[in-house]
């Protein structure tokens, strides 16, 4: 009989036995409703063994690649070391700053060194814990193949409590903690002829910038076109960098886009959303990646998926400013 390890302790599964009926069966309380694989409140991930291919049916591609599965569906061949999402993101590292620098449009460019490599893909988020408790989440830019440190860009919000600190005060040598990464915002290979479409606001640039040099690295042949708008250009950022990306890779085509008055030279006018779609209004086929303002993923999200993109391939991470307390959920 197989074994489930969940929280240092393993427990025997019996023969055609879920992991969610053995968990329960040992007096383990495990969130779930359906049982039949379809409403995914039961979701875990693999931390060590063989998931079956079943337990998987109906997640995206970037669940199943970071090993998550379905619980009330999963009858384990062999043993099985499982944890739940929250478990995984409440696991904190230290790290320490490296390096700090201030880029166009109040971003703030930090990177990070970790002791023990975090396991992560360009795109995803961690949260950043200060001392106080206060926390805040924030999208990596780097790439773990080729970059030792992790990449975060920081907006400074007036009046951030985090935002205004990082600006502020800490320096580098000072050690933060941070959270395992999280999130399903991010490249996979395997169909390397998709197009790829990207639109983010303020510092939604992040994981775009992340997404799209990770695409590249790997081998991307089909056309990516990134849009990153803002009011007005000071609030845009990675200009000159993003130029010369696509400059070096002809399927890369970046367009900055400024949706107040007085629109730069070599700019876009008008909302990064309405460019993109107007200059691509049929996505089927298309994977599709938004990043930034609330109001912008939404619209862009239902926009995407009326030009023919499919939800499976719709990956949206909105920004949502949190509130002037302790915790934050983004």
């Amino acid at each position: 009989m197989p074994y489930i390890r969940f929280e240092g302790k393993s427990h025997e599964c019996r023969d055609d036995e879920s992991v969610l009926d053995c968990l329960i069966r040992h007096g383990i309380t495990i969130t779930s409703s359906c049982r039949s694989g379809v409403c995914q409140t039961c979701l875990m991930r693999a931390t060590e063994g063989q998931v079956p291919e079943a337990a998987q049916q109906g997640l995206k591609e970037t669940l199943r690649a970071r090993n998550y599965f379905l619980a009330c569906v999963c009858k384990p061949k062999g043993d099985l070391g499982v944890a739940c999402p929250d478990a995984m993101a409440s696991t904190r590292t230290q790290v320490t700053v490296l390096a700090k620098e201030i880029l166009d449009g109040n971003i703030v460019r930090l990177r990070l060194g970790c002791p023990i490599p975090l396991d992560y893909r360009p795109g995803q988020f961690l949260h950043l814990h200060r001392v106080d408790g206060l926390v805040r989440s924030y999208s990596i830019a780097s790439l773990p193949q080729s970059e030792e440190a992790i990449e975060l860009h920081v907006r400074h919000l007036p009046g951030g409590r985090m935002s205004g600190w990082i600006n502020d005060t800490l320096r580098p040598g000072d050690t933060v903690e941070v959270s395992q990464p999280a999130g399903q915002c991010f490249y996979l290979p395997g169909q390397p002829e998709q197009g790829l479409l990207l639109i983010g606001t303020g510092s939604g640039l992040a994981p775009l910038w992340g997404i799209t040099r990770d695409a590249l690295a790997q081998g991307h042949s089909g056309s990516i076109h990134l849009y990153h708008g803002s009011h007005g250009p000071d609030g845009l950022y990675l200009v000159q960098e993003l130029r010369a990306l696509a400059q070096r890779h002809p399927n890369f085509r970046y367009t900055p886009c400024v949706s107040g008055p007085n629109v730069p030279e070599g700019y876009a006018a008008g909302r990064a959303e309405d460019i993109a779609f107007s200059q691509l209004p049929k996505l089927a086929g298309w994977r599709v990646f938004l990043c930034g303002h609330p109001g912008m993923v939404a619209k862009a999200r239902k926009k995407a998926f009326l030009s023919g993109a499919s939800m499976k391939d719709i990956y949206a991470d909105p920004f949502v400013i949190a509130p002037d307390t302790n915790q934050s959920a983004a």
